[in-house]
């Protein structure tokens, strides 16, 4: 395991760099400075992570420029014709999803706080996971569409919710390298998160033979963390550069 350790220490250090801003999709937070701002295009943004990179990137842009300037302003004053007349798609998050996602996010700013808030109330000393299903509780209590349920993941059911975790990594770690955004750094831990769990870091960790689960499910999840809190007790998370770039960059 020492020699795994190293090994990926070593390609931490090669990914996690600014030049890996520009073709992820955790550009798009870094295009806004207001936290509520940030918070609003980097959930929307890891929502519709799911497929290349560079179709990710280009259809959050397109988000963006719905949102306009503020994305908060946006979620915030939206009028109900307006938002009715909206339309966006990412492959199947159509727009009677994203309608939703802003009136949902409207009510939990409105009446909760944010986002932040929830995460915090419901984490627990060493997960974010039980945080992860309270918010998605939440966040469906307004009257929805039942096909939108499927783009927010739950741990609880299964899931890997590999987006989330990526969204919750992107804003709870810091470090000097300016990647991630650290938002949230002075209210929860990195110690707290999971690998945002995918077909590049499960199958490296396989390769690896630091995860040794064949389903990537929420127990995989639980596995692989386990060993990267060992290696890392303070910022396990930090492997997932190491993880997905070896994966999807280097092919492994």
């Amino acid at each position: 395991m020492e020699n795994i350790k190293a090994f990926l220490d070593f390609k931490v250090d090669q990914f996690n760099v600014p030049s890996f801003i520009e073709e992820d999709p955790i550009s798009i937070p870094h295009q806004f400075h207001r936290r509520e701002d940030r918070e609003i295009s980097g959930f929307l943004t890891a929502t519709i992570s799911w497929g290349q990179r560079k179709a990710i990137i280009k259809n959050a842009q397109k988000m963006m420029r719905i949102l306009g300037e503020s994305p908060y302003d946006y979620v915030m004053s939206v009028s109900e014709a307006q938002l009715e007349r909206t339309e966006f798609v990412h492959r199947t998050f159509q727009s009677e999803d994203f309608r939703y996602f802003v009136r949902a996010l409207r009510h939990l700013y409105a009446n909760h706080g944010g986002l932040l808030p929830i995460f915090e109330t419901y984490a627990v000393a060493d997960s974010l996971q039980p945080a992860i299903a309270a918010f998605r509780t939440l966040f469906f209590s307004l009257d929805h569409p039942a096909r939108t349920r499927k783009h927010l993941s739950n741990p609880q059911k299964g899931s890997p919710a590999k987006r989330i975790n990526m969204m919750l990594r992107w804003f709870v770690r810091k470090d000097d390298r300016g990647v991630d955004l650290g938002i949230w750094n002075h209210r929860l831990k990195p110690s707290q998160l999971s690998l945002p769990l995918d077909v590049h870091t499960a199958n490296i960790s396989r390769k690896l033979q630091i995860l040794r689960r064949s389903k990537n499910d929420s127990k995989a999840v639980h596995e692989i963390d386990s060993v990267l809190r060992s290696f890392d007790s303070m910022d396990p998370v930090k492997y997932d550069f190491a993880l997905f770039g070896l994966g999807a960059m280097e092919r492994f």
